[in-house]
């Protein structure tokens, strides 16, 4: 075992245990992720996150076990836009899988064994009639017979069992006030749940690591909006409702229809991969692809409380020379003048404005980006907000001194010039050692 990997790790997941104690987390989990060979382990992992104080809702699905119901009986398999037919004659199957996925998962959150991560856990699980439904009725022509569409969540009668510190368990069945049971979407449930409750995350787990954009790398991060358009993209290239890109395609649209519905983010990882739930909870770049109502990056003005996390950005940079080196006390006094990206609670880039009033221009400096986040658009990002701080203080020029990054600027449009156009107070200060090129660039 690597102690000081293992040590590192687990400081550094800290900030997310706290982040992550008393907030509700529903986590839907599809028939497929019941039947794979990491479920155990996902169980597991849904153990230590009670244990951790996260109050979890499980929604849960039943496809292919009702499937295997239905051929085991010799009954037809009929869908119809990817949805089950779900006949008076079927419905027995129907139920009889679902307790049966019921049933695993209080069998599998029930263990105590010794030598086992679940040893000494005491967890309580609760199921319930929390989900009122009502029949599809009529699609195409075609009568979907019993599968039904949700019309209420009892999200009271939820929270009282999240308030007791309860695992509340909900399948893919709904229930009428006249005594009817149909059977829904597990998709439309997870949604819907995660609203009703206020749910500050939706788990989404699927066969796949999640998005992956068109040179296969993984996304991160979405935008609920670039959900949605992707959800059109990959519906237009399905031949086999079977194949990867379908689920893909219907877990992003339940994850943008859940964050139009309130949910402030929702994670999509794989039930094939274990550990993915801890990785993409507990460490700052997750482990799949986590759709937002708004970028949890923030661009924003400095504090007083980001000096600290603004050093660790500039040290790098001032140790090869490319930044001259700023004390903390003079970071301190300087404050006011940074802008940083803020990402979960990290500042991971910075930069400045020092106004010249009189001359009407502004030195932009100390512009930096965390090494683990270079690459993509953050300096870009900097710049902007700091072009803005600018003008709306008047400025009507920025300039930059730099030794080692001169073609960066020059590909924002700055321009080379002497030192005679700095601000008679700047040329007072320049450092001929160093002997930086200066740059300016108009702010239009």
């Amino acid at each position: 075992m690597d102690t000081a990997n293992y040590v590192s790790w687990f400081r550094h997941s800290s900030p997310y245990i706290h982040a992550h104690r008393g907030k509700t987390c529903v986590m839907m989990l599809n028939g497929e992720a019941v039947e794979s060979e990491n479920f155990s382990n996902i169980i597991h992992d849904i153990a230590l996150l009670n244990g951790l104080g996260v109050r979890l809702i499980l929604v849960h699905g039943a496809r292919p076990q009702i499937d295997a119901r239905l051929e085991a009986a010799g009954k037809e398999v009929q869908l119809h836009h990817d949805q089950r037919i779900t006949s008076p004659d079927i419905l027995g199957e129907v139920i009889a899988a679902v307790a049966s996925v019921r049933t695993q998962f209080e069998a599998q959150l029930s263990m105590s064994l010794a030598n086992t991560p679940m040893h000494g856990t005491k967890i309580r699980v609760v199921s319930g009639n929390y989900v009122t439904a009502k029949p599809l009725g009529v699609l195409d022509g075609i009568d979907m017979g019993l599968t039904g569409e949700l019309r209420r969540v009892d999200s009271e009668a939820i929270k009282s069992q999240l308030n007791l510190n309860n695992i509340v368990l909900i399948s893919n069945l709904g229930y009428s006030p006249t005594g009817e049971i149909f059977n829904l979407s597990v998709e439309e449930v997870a949604v819907n749940v995660a609203s009703a409750v206020e749910a500050d995350k939706l788990i989404l787990f699927g066969s796949q690591q999640g998005i992956r954009d068109s040179q296969g790398d993984l996304r991160s991060e979405l935008l609920a909006e670039t959900a949605k358009r992707l959800v059109t993209h990959y519906l237009a290239n399905i031949e086999d409702p079977t194949e990867p890109h379908s689920e893909i395609a219907c877990l992003l649209g339940a994850a943008a229809d859940a964050c139009a519905r309130g949910v402030p983010r929702c994670h999509l990882v794989s039930y094939l991969e274990d550990g993915a739930l801890l990785t993409e909870l507990f460490t700052r770049d997750g482990y799949g692809t986590m759709v937002s109502r708004q970028s949890y990056e923030l661009v924003r003005e400095a504090n007083f409380d980001d000096v600290g996390g603004i050093l660790e950005v500039l040290e790098p940079l001032e140790r090869n020379g490319t930044l001259v080196k700023r004390s903390r006390e003079l970071l301190e006094a300087e404050i006011e003048r940074f802008s940083v990206i803020e990402r979960d609670g990290t500042i991971i880039g910075c930069a400045a404005l020092y106004p010249f009033a009189d001359e009407q221009v502004g030195e932009l400096a100390g512009i930096a980006v965390a090494d683990e986040y270079r690459g993509g658009d953050r300096g870009d990002v900097l710049f902007e907000h700091i072009a803005e701080r600018a003008k709306a203080q008047g400025l009507k020029q920025l300039f930059v001194l730099t030794t080692r990054t001169a073609h960066w600027f020059l590909e924002r449009g700055f321009v080379e010039k002497g030192l005679s156009e700095l601000p008679t107070q700047r040329q007072e200060l320049y450092n001929f050692q160093r002997n930086s090129k200066v740059f300016f660039r108009p702010l239009d």
